[in-house]
């Protein structure tokens, strides 16, 4: 009898173990904006971006009526969370002083330029709070088109003939902030 009930016991044991690890599995499932983070190192000076990277299945970004990212309107430049730029030193953007910290990134987007915002309140969900008063500088950068068609929202790095830029590109449209250490 007392093997039976120790049988039984390790039985139930094994059925809830495994209904956890079922449930621990389920909680890894990746989102649909995964989020993207690129780094860029010069000397003791690094830049840091943290973004969520939507796709666009089928949707359109950056035209009138977009789903995604509509020309004129104020976007968090990604998904999720607002996008957030970390610099550890001073840096210019497009000929703008920022000084070192941790800035929300916002986008106005346009069919042939972006202004770019780094705003001081960090930590917003989208851009649902998003309030001019704490923008610590705001800039115009050209619209170009990309080579190459990307269904992910991209932040990356270039560096190219001695500069250093940060692009963002989706579908086929990119923006490119210089920036000087």
């Amino acid at each position: 009898m007392k093997k039976l009930i120790t049988s039984i016991f390790a039985c139930f044991a094994l059925v809830a173990l495994l209904s956890f690890d079922a449930q621990a599995q389920e909680a890894l499932k990746q989102k649909p904006s995964p989020l993207g983070m690129v780094t860029y190192t010069f000397e003791d000076t690094y830049v840091k971006v943290t973004y969520g990277r939507p796709h666009l299945r089928g949707r359109e970004a950056f035209t009138e009526n977009a789903e995604l990212a509509p020309l004129g309107k104020i976007w968090r430049t990604g998904a999720n969370e607002a996008t957030e730029i970390t610099v550890t030193d001073t840096v210019k953007m497009a000929g703008e002083t920022v000084p070192a910290g941790t800035y929300s990134l916002f986008t106005v987007p346009g069919a042939k330029s972006w202004t770019i915002i780094l705003n001081k309140d960090v930590g917003q969900w989208g851009a649902y709070k998003y309030d001019e008063e704490n923008d610590l500088i705001r800039f115009e950068v050209p619209v170009n088109q990309s080579d190459d068609m990307f269904e992910p929202f991209t932040i990356r790095f270039d560096q190219a003939n001695g500069e250093i830029s940060l692009q963002m590109i989706w579908a086929n449209t990119m923006v490119s902030i210089p920036i000087e250490f």
